[in-house]
């Protein structure tokens, strides 16, 4: 029935039938008595102009409203989903220190921000805590054990940016970490310095190397290079010409490694001792010293120190020594500046210097961004590393080039001294190292008004002359170094009578 119903409702089929069949159909089923089927379903002829399509444009009129609330819906969710996302926070960068725990470089950078939009997250740790892998796809991860007042704590990362503070490589045993720096540059890690400068860095004579050509460059006038000669083994160690000789083993620290030899026969003995050891040596004539200098480089700023030892011990690390800051001129300026574009450029970097007897200047060595701070502005160095390390990350993670500092720093720190009234706080400062002992010690009080200070003048340099008294009585007892004690003396009067004159 279906069937029949769906044909007569074609109008081709009815079109084709023959004159008057559908009338007789019509008039016989009106004579005939309805079947139940019949009666239940009657059959509706269904014309050419009145098909089964007249259903078609109210499905699609339906089926478009459908669609268009579906948009309307999906419009009105992007609109309440977007509305929470402006306040929200960015992932935060991380920065890796690599320094001892006694500094806690966290302080320095909390509240900072990279183009005041991403927090910096610091993770502190030593080398010798430190573990990673990296991959050439998803870069480097890496594992670090700590121990914090007592506590374990372990965590893994992966380092936005690196700044290290702590020497790569020495040859004391188990303080070889160049694999960790390779590590880092295999999983193309920024830092500062740079990491192939700090891997450079990893051997003396190989930085030395590279001095020479500064030397060869500049000549010697600009670049004052202490000679030097390099043994790759003991084989070709004969004692040189001229005694006394400074002879360095290997690759050491804070004059680690460092033996002054008098004598041929001295020598003979300190070449065995370089057998033993199985490393190179470098041997450099000695200067008699009458104080070291130091010029340092933190981005763009610059300062000078000058270092004179009281004990009398040639190294001017080792003993009592006396730290002042000096004034910066165009010729240490040209010294850093020089040794800064080794290796790709160094962002942070020092120079030491002797300054001898016969008034002539010598640089034995240049150090990297591992290199301690010292003298009385160790904060403001401080600041001035997070200064640059901000920019150095948001110049290379975010492409920003506009300075984020956070306070104005002058790029060259003098010395500043008072003409008239209290010293100024920027004064040269006299500082001893830890080995001295509490009796050489002197923390100077209070600075009193102008009009206390003519009355109570006479008794502080009563109290310097007595300390200064007491120093050269712990310098005397070698007759043969008379003239350098009383250039000693001289220097400490003349340094303590300005710390106490108006």
């Amino acid at each position: 029935m279906n069937y029949l119903r769906r044909r007569l409702s074609d109008s081709s089929f009815v079109a084709n039938l023959p004159n008057g069949y559908m009338a007789e159909r019509s008039s016989s089923s009106s004579s005939s008595p309805a079947s139940p089927a019949t009666e239940r379903r009657p059959l509706t002829p269904v014309t050419p102009a009145t098909p089964a399509t007249p259903a078609t444009p109210g499905f699609l009129s339906s089926f478009s409203s459908v669609v268009k609330t579906a948009q309307i819906a999906s419009a009105v969710q992007a609109k309440a989903s977007a509305a929470p996302a402006k306040p929200s926070v960015r992932k935060p960068r991380v920065l890796l220190v690599i320094d001892d725990p006694h500094t806690d470089w966290a302080k320095y950078f909390r509240g900072r921000k990279l183009n005041g939009e991403y927090e910096i997250r610091v993770e502190q740790a030593e080398f010798s805590e430190l573990n990673l892998a990296s991959y050439v796809n998803s870069g480097c991860t890496v594992d670090m054990q700590v121990n914090r007042g007592g506590t374990k704590v372990v965590r893994s990362f992966k380092p936005d940016f690196v700044l290290v503070r702590q020497h790569a490589y020495s040859m004391t045993p188990g303080e070889d970490f160049r694999s960790l720096v390779i590590g880092l540059h295999y999983g193309a890690v920024p830092s500062v310095n740079s990491l192939f400068s700090i891997y450079n860095f990893c051997s003396k004579p190989w930085v030395f190397s590279h001095m020479i050509k500064l030397y060869q460059n500049l000549g010697p006038e600009k670049f004052p290079l202490n000679e030097q000669t390099f043994f790759p083994n003991h084989t070709q160690m004969l004692p040189t010409a001229t005694f006394p000789v400074v002879v360095k083993m290997g690759h050491a620290y804070a004059g680690m490694g460092k033996i002054k030899v008098e004598t041929a026969n001295d020598f003979q003995d300190i070449t065995s001792v370089v057998a033993i050891a199985k490393t190179y040596a470098t041997t450099e004539p000695f200067v008699a010293s009458k104080y070291d200098i130091r010029i340092q480089k933190i981005g763009t700023n610059y300062k000078a120190y000058m270092r004179t030892s009281i004990s009398g011990n040639w190294k001017a690390n080792t003993g009592s020594a006396m730290l002042e800051q000096i004034a910066m001129t165009d010729r240490y300026r040209v010294w850093v500046d020089s040794c800064s574009e080794m290796f790709g450029g160094l962002d942070i970097c020092a120079v030491k210097a002797v300054h001898g007897k016969d008034g002539k200047d010598y640089i034995i060595e240049v150090m990297d961004s591992s290199m301690p701070l010292i003298g009385e502005h160790v904060e403001e160095d401080r600041q001035l590393i997070c200064d640059l390390v901000l920019n150095k990350m948001a110049s290379v993670l975010l492409g920003v080039t506009t300075p984020q500092t956070s306070t104005k720093t002058p790029q060259t720190t003098q010395p500043k001294r008072a003409q008239g009234g209290p010293r100024s706080s920027e004064s040269p400062q006299r500082a001893r190292s830890a080995s001295t002992s509490p009796s050489q010690a002197f923390q100077p009080g209070p600075i009193p008004s102008s009009g206390a200070s003519s009355q109570k003048q006479p008794a502080q340099l009563n109290k310097s002359q007595s300390l200064t008294n007491s120093f050269s009585e712990t310098l005397r007892g070698n007759v043969t170094d008379d003239e350098a004690k009383a250039e000693t003396i001289r220097s400490l009067r003349q340094s303590f009578a300005s710390l106490f004159s108006d």
